[in-house]
């Protein structure tokens, strides 16, 4: 259990990702989701890694966010390491 408190997996790490862009454009999680077309627990559910997000999903969600797919990955932290460096700053 440690270990994936180490090393969050996928889910996990896109769930921050999505947080953190969603906090970068303060914006609450329900208007998120009204800009995504989805519930607000929905979007909990993803931020929190519970849920794994299908393709079209994701898609919508950085529409929603102005970024792209790759531009999330990138800049807001699925790597490993870009997480455990963020996290550790907070």
């Amino acid at each position: 259990m440690a270990e994936n408190q180490q090393h969050p997996n996928i889910k996990q790490r896109f769930g921050k990702a999505i947080r953190r862009r969603r906090r970068e454009l303060d914006l609450s999680q329900e208007e998120l989701a009204e800009r995504a077309e989805m519930h607000r627990t929905y979007i909990s559910d993803i931020e929190r890694g519970i849920v794994n997000p299908s393709l079209e999903v994701i898609e919508k969600l950085t529409d929603a966010l102005n970024t792209t797919v790759s531009e999330l990955f990138v800049q807001y932290g699925i790597d490993h390491q870009e997480v455990r460096d963020h996290d550790s700053a907070e």
